[in-house]
């Protein structure tokens, strides 16, 4: 059995098609996951990136590939009342269920679909708090302990080179993106492919862009 762990924001509606898509992306393989959430933009902070948001051209385009991306995959998606909001009551409302830094697949798809489904406000505090009733043995979601394990888990991705959501780690191997769920499945099944020089020597090459500052 395979061991896979699941980076997520519920920020990020790639994030969202991801978790809906995964059981039918490796159906029928030996694993099992762990779904640890992160925050987004300090992965992007820390690369010195604008997130697709902030580009006004990228954020439109971003809005409508996902949601062709639900009609295409048949997952159902709505925009909610506003979008980029503030994730950290949700990540942290997650991480109040548990002392590990990971959350169930049920707590995970909880919060995913109270916030890209139906197209409401994703912050407003009111649906924060019959949220917080729906989830299971919820600690305190602004305390400590969920605010040092949020902290612990975006190191961790950090650490391990990522930089954006969905992210995917397996026998040591990193993949990024909806659209790298069939690689994690290949990863899954044990393709050789992943051992050759295709995927060991990519960074291999120079690069004629000068070094960041």
């Amino acid at each position: 059995m395979k061991h896979i762990t699941f980076y997520l924001d519920f920020i990020s509606p790639y994030a969202y098609l991801a978790f809906e898509r995964l059981p039918e992306a490796l159906e029928g393989l030996s694993y099992s996951v762990d779904y640890k959430p992160v925050l987004l933009g300090a992965l992007i902070k820390h690369h010195g990136q604008l997130a697709p948001a902030e580009i006004p051209a990228k954020r439109t385009w971003t809005y409508r590939q996902v949601l062709w991306l639900g009609h295409q995959h048949g997952i159902p998606i709505e925009m909610p009342a506003s979008h980029p909001y503030n994730p950290l009551p949700h990540l942290r409302l997650a991480l109040g269920t548990t002392h590990d830094g990971c959350i169930s697949r049920h707590v995970a798809e909880t919060i995913f679909r109270e916030v890209w489904r139906g197209g409401a406000d994703a912050g407003d505090a009111a649906r924060l708090a019959a949220l917080a009733a729906r989830l299971p043995q919820v600690r305190d979601g602004a305390g400590d302990e969920a605010k040092a394990q949020l902290r612990a888990n975006t190191e961790e991705a950090v650490a391990r080179e990522m930089f954006g959501l969905p992210a995917f780690a397996v026998d040591g191997l990193v993949f990024w993106g909806f659209d790298s769920l069939p690689m994690l499945r290949a990863a899954v099944e044990g393709d050789p492919w992943f051992v050759g020089p295709q995927w060991t020597d990519a960074a291999s090459r120079p690069s004629m862009l000068p070094p960041r500052r």
